[in-house]
């Protein structure tokens, strides 16, 4: 993890400046874009383990810099915004967001959320997770991450993806929200189970056609069964 380069986006040059220092501190590599286009660019140059992207953002707002990414790429992405609105932050995770930081923020804390969703990612070991599941007529193959219903391949955001395998490893137990959200997004979002449920519905229309069913268990969670 040391030494790895960090994206900050962000229009705000005492946050870029902070923000660089700390991550230097800790061993990082830190590179800044001050909008939303030239951070495009700079992802497709640089191709950095991490990008920290504020929401308001000229040029190119932060949603869209997201979903842009999001397309093609499963770049790990800390999101920054001056709202603190569950609402945005709902919509930010669901675009395909890890993490989600309100300003302003501790310096120490971001660093630390950064290392968190790095040694999430890391610790996706291949020897675990390589191995193609099968429930009913839904196959999931974790190493291609693809999905596919009857053979049909199945259109998943990244984190959709994640969380469809969670369940699928997991067949026939219930999962809270709170410990989907610890497998699938890493991070304790302070309460925000609600963004679990707006996934669990984008699989459910996505899935149609599956015999796999995920089951709501009232008061605790979900489930996967056949």
């Amino acid at each position: 993890m040391a030494n790895e380069l960090i994206l900050l986006v962000d229009d705000e040059p005492n946050i870029i400046e902070l923000a660089s220092m700390y991550l230097r501190q800790d061993g990082f590599r830190p590179i800044s874009a001050a909008d939303g286009l030239t951070a495009l660019v700079m992802v497709e140059r640089h191709q950095p383990a991490l990008m920290v992207l504020d929401l308001m953002l000229p040029e190119l707002d932060g949603w869209e810099v997201c979903k842009r990414i999001r397309a093609s790429s499963d770049l790990p992405i800390l999101m920054l915004t001056a709202r603190d609105d569950d609402i945005d932050k709902i919509v930010g995770l669901e675009l395909g967001a890890d993490d989600y930081l309100t300003k302003p923020f501790n310096p120490r804390e971001l660093v630390a959320r950064i290392r968190a969703i790095l040694r999430r990612t890391e610790s996706r070991s291949p020897e675990a997770t390589d191995k193609p599941l099968n429930i009913g007529n839904l196959h999931v193959d974790p190493a291609r991450r693809v999905a596919l219903v009857s053979g049909r391949a199945v259109d998943l955001r990244a984190k959709e993806f994640d969380l469809l395998l969670a369940l699928v490893e997991n067949e026939g137990i219930v999962l809270s929200r709170e410990k989907l959200l610890d497998l699938v997004w890493g991070f304790d979002f302070y309460g925000q189970t609600r963004t679990v449920d707006v996934h669990i519905a984008h699989l459910r229309n996505k899935l149609a056609g599956c015999t796999a069913e995920i089951e709501t268990v009232w008061g605790v969670g979900y489930k996967v069964t056949a």
